[in-house]
C-alpha cells in the first residue's frame, strides 16, 4: 500500500519556488527478495520553461522516479515518501482520480518505446485525440481535427491522410513524433521526455530534440529530459542532474556539470563518451565495475566501490561508511575537498577529454 510522510521543512535545492519541486523522495518496491530502494531521498526543483537533465546508467533511479511524479507505479507494491508538489498540488498520496486529471492535461509523458507505448488497434489519430476529448470535453470531430494539427505540428507528412494510419505504418521517428504530438495535444506545462532519441538514428535524434526546443519555446512546457547520453543532454537542457544508486550525486547548470563536474561518476561518465578527434585505435574508458544492487546498497557512498579516488579521502570523513551529502544548489555528494575535485579533474580526467 501506498504511504506518504510529508517534509515541509526540507530545504529547496535551488532556494526557489519551482512548478515541479521534489522534496526527499523515497520509492520502494517489495520483492520476493527484498526491498528494493529505487529512489533514496532525491529532492529537485524544475521552473516553468525551463528543462532538467536526468542522467545515469540504467537502474540509477531516473524512470522510477518520474513515473513517481506522474502516478503511474502500483500502489500495492511500493512505498512512496516524499513530498511531490506541482505547481503547488501535492501529488504524493494523491487519489487516482486527481492524477488521471492531470495526467495528459498539465503533465504528460514520452515514453522510451512508442511502439509498445502506443495501442496496434487504434489508429494514430484517435490515441492523440483521446486525451483531447477527455480533458477538453471535445467531440469526435474536434479531436480528429486537432489530431491532424498536432500530426502537422510535429513534422508529418500529409497528416490529413496519416491520422487514420495505425502505428505499424508509421517509421521509428514518426511513432516518436505521433508520441510527442499525443503528449502535447492538451498543452500540458509538464513534460517527461524518458529518452525519446535512445532507438533512433542521429538524424531524426537532432530532428527529435530540435521539435522538443520548438515546441517548449511554443507552450512554455518545464521538460524533464531523462537520458544516459551526455551528448544529448548538453543540446536540451538547462540544468543537469546526476543520479546513482537512486541518489542525486551532482547538481548544476549544464555549463557547470560538463565543463566542471565535481564527482568521480560525472567523471567517469564524461570520460567513457567516444569523442570525433580521438584517435580510431584509442580505447574507450568504461567505468569500472557494475551499478550495486538496490536491494542491499553499499554502505556510505554508493560510487565507492568502483571510485578510482576512494582512497583519496583522508580525515574524519570516509567513502566506505558515510553518507556524503548533496549539498543545495550547485555541488556533487563527495568527499573530496573543493580543492582536490579542481586538481584531479584537471589533472587526470581533463586529458582524457580532449
Amino acid at each position: 500500500m501506498t504511504t506518504i510522510t510529508k517534509t515541509e521543512d526540507a530545504p529547496s535545492p535551488t532556494g526557489s519556488d519551482a512548478f515541479l519541486s521534489v522534496r526527499d523522495l523515497h520509492v520502494r518496491f517489495s520483492t520476493e527478495d527484498g526491498i528494493v530502494k529505487a529512489v533514496d531521498g532525491l529532492s529537485f526543483d524544475l521552473e516553468r520553461g525551463s528543462t532538467l537533465g536526468i542522467v545515469g546508467e540504467s537502474g540509477s533511479g531516473k524512470s522510477v522516479t518520474n513515473m513517481t511524479v506522474l502516478g503511474l507505479h502500483n500502489p500495492e507494491r511500493t512505498e512512496i515518501t516524499g513530498e511531490i508538489l506541482l505547481d503547488g498540488e501535492e501529488l504524493t498520496g494523491a487519489r487516482e482520480k486527481t492524477l488521471e486529471r492531470l495526467r495528459g492535461n498539465k503533465m504528460a509523458m514520452i515514453f522510451q518505446d512508442p511502439l509498445t507505448a502506443l495501442s496496434p488497434f487504434y489508429t494514430i489519430g484517435r490515441q492523440i485525440g483521446e486525451p483531447y476529448r477527455k480533458h477538453m470535453g471535445a467531440s469526435k470531430r474536434e479531436a480528429h481535427l486537432r489530431a491532424i494539427e498536432m500530426l502537422e505540428k510535429v513534422g508529418i507528412p500529409n497528416p490529413k491522410l496519416r491520422v487514420n494510419d495505425y502505428p505499424h505504418q508509421f517509421s521509428g521517428g514518426m511513432r516518436q513524433r505521433a508520441m510527442i504530438a499525443m503528449a502535447l495535444v492538451c498543452n500540458p506545462d509538464l513534460l517527461i521526455a524518458d529518452e525519446p532519441t535512445t532507438a533512433l538514428d542521429v538524424t531524426v535524434q537532432a530532428q527529435i530534440l530540435d521539435l522538443l526546443k520548438d515546441l517548449q519555446q511554443e507552450f512554455g512546457s518545464a521538460i524533464v529530459f531523462i537520458t544516459h547520453d551526455l551528448g544529448v543532454i548538453a543540446n536540451v537542457s538547462d540544468d543537469i542532474l546526476v543520479m546513482y544508486a537512486g541518489r542525486a550525486v551532482e547538481r548544476g547548470t549544464t555549463r557547470e556539470v560538463l565543463t566542471a563536474p565535481q564527482h568521480p561518476y560525472t567523471w567517469g561518465l564524461l570520460s567513457s563518451m567516444p569523442r570525433i578527434s580521438s584517435n580510431v585505435d584509442e580505447e574507450l574508458q568504461p567505468i569500472e565495475g557494475t551499478p550495486p544492487s538496490l536491494l542491499n546498497p553499499p554502505p556510505g557512498c554508493p560510487f565507492h566501490p568502483r571510485c578510482d579516488f576512494v582512497d583519496k579521502v583522508s580525515g574524519e570523513h570516509s567513502c566506505k561508511s558515510e553518507r556524503p551529502e548533496l549539498p543545495a544548489g550547485r555541488g556533487a555528494a563527495c568527499h573530496l575537498t573543493a580543492e582536490q575535485k579542481r586538481t584531479f579533474f584537471v589533472e587526470q580526467i581533463k586529458p582524457r577529454l580532449g
